[in-house]
C-alpha cells in the first residue's frame, strides 16, 4: 500500500509539473478565477488517487488531462476572441478615478470599502486621498498609481472599442474613426490602443510580425 501511494504521489508530482508547464502558468497569485478553479480540481483529483490505493492512477490522470485541453482551448480561443475572454476572465475596473471612489463599479463587484482599504493598507498607502488612480485587476489584486493624472485608458483592445471607456472620455464612434483615419489604419488592424495626456497612441497588428 505505501508503495502504491510511494509511486503515485511522486508519478502525479510530475505530473502536474507538466501540466502547469503546458497551461503556461507561473506564479499562484497572477491566477485567475478559472485557473484557481482548475488548480483546485487537479489538486482534489490527485489527493484522491493517492488516497484510493486500489483504484488505478488513471482515474486521475484521465480527469487531470480533461482540465488542462479545456483551459489550453479555452486560452486560444480567448487571445483570438475578446468577449470570449471578458467573460471568462472578467476585466480590470476602475476603483479609484481622480481621486474618486466609483461606488457604482464597486456596488457591481460586491468589493467593499474595507476590501479596499486592506488592499491599500498593504500597498503602504494611508487614505484614499493619496490615490488618483486605482485599478482592481481580474486577479483581485489592486493597481495603484499615485500623482497619475494621465493614467492610460485603454481605448481598444484586438479591434475592439471599449466602450466603458469611450463612454468614460465623453466620446463616440465617430470621434474613434477619425483618429483611426488620422493614423491611417483600420479598426480590425489595431492590436491595442489607449488614451493618455490627451493623445491616442495605437499598436497596429502589421507591426507586431
Amino acid at each position: 500500500m505505501y508503495t502504491t501511494m510511494v509511486f503515485k504521489t511522486t508519478f502525479l508530482y510530475f505530473f502536474i509539473i507538466l501540466a502547469y508547464r503546458i497551461m503556461g502558468k507561473k506564479e499562484v497569485g497572477k491566477l485567475g478565477i478559472v485557473d484557481l478553479i482548475v488548480s483546485v480540481l487537479i489538486a482534489e483529483l490527485a489527493a484522491m488517487s493517492i488516497e484510493e490505493t486500489k483504484d488505478s492512477i488513471l482515474v486521475s490522470i484521465v480527469p487531470i488531462v480533461t482540465l488542462v485541453v479545456i483551459q489550453v482551448v479555452l486560452s486560444f480561443i480567448s487571445l483570438k476572441s475578446t468577449h470570449i475572454r471578458k467573460f471568462i476572465d472578467g476585466d480590470p475596473r476602475v476603483i479609484i478615478k481622480e481621486g474618486k471612489l466609483q461606488f457604482n463599479e464597486m456596488s457591481k463587484l460586491r468589493y467593499s470599502l474595507d476590501d479596499l482599504m486592506s488592499q491599500l493598507r498593504e500597498q503602504q498607502v494611508k487614505s484614499i486621498e493619496e490615490v488618483d488612480y486605482a485599478v482592481l485587476e481580474n486577479n483581485g489584486k489592486l493597481s495603484v498609481f499615485n500623482e497619475c493624472k494621465d493614467y492610460p485608458l485603454p481605448l481598444i483592445i484586438d479591434g475592439v472599442v471599449d466602450t466603458e471607456v469611450l463612454n468614460a472620455l465623453k466620446k463616440d464612434m465617430n470621434w474613434v474613426l477619425s483618429i483611426l483615419k488620422k493614423h491611417q489604419v483600420d479598426l480590425e488592424d489595431v492590436f491595442y490602443a489607449f488614451y493618455t495626456k490627451n493623445k491616442t497612441y495605437i499598436i497596429k497588428r502589421s507591426e507586431l510580425n
